[in-house]
């Protein structure tokens, strides 16, 4: 309960922020830059970089960043592990091997 208040607050005070923009150049990031950002922030459980990074880009791109990152780290673990990717994304999520 308490998370989705926060996460409400935090988006319209960064819409606020953004509307308030005094005139500073600001960097725009692509959507994989905002993927790697967002899902570290996730990983380190950091709320602020969270959402920071899912204002980077659209939620439909950041989702796309997101699902290509997981194929990339997916294919990596899995050259390093000498296994398939479909063992090693099953053994990630906690599933029972196919």
């Amino acid at each position: 309960m308490f998370g989705r208040v926060r996460k409400s607050f935090a988006r319209f005070f960064n819409t606020v922020r953004s509307d308030t923009d005094n005139g500073r150049d600001k960097r725009t990031h692509n959507l994989f830059e905002a993927a790697a950002a967002y899902v570290s922030a996730c990983a380190e459980d950091d709320q602020d970089q969270i959402d920071e990074a899912a204002g980077w880009v659209s939620p439909e791109a950041l989702s796309f960043g997101v699902s290509e990152l997981a194929c990339r780290a997916v294919i990596a673990l899995a050259r390093e592990r000498d296994e398939s990717p479909q063992t090693v994304a099953r053994a990630l999520l906690g599933l029972p091997a196919a």
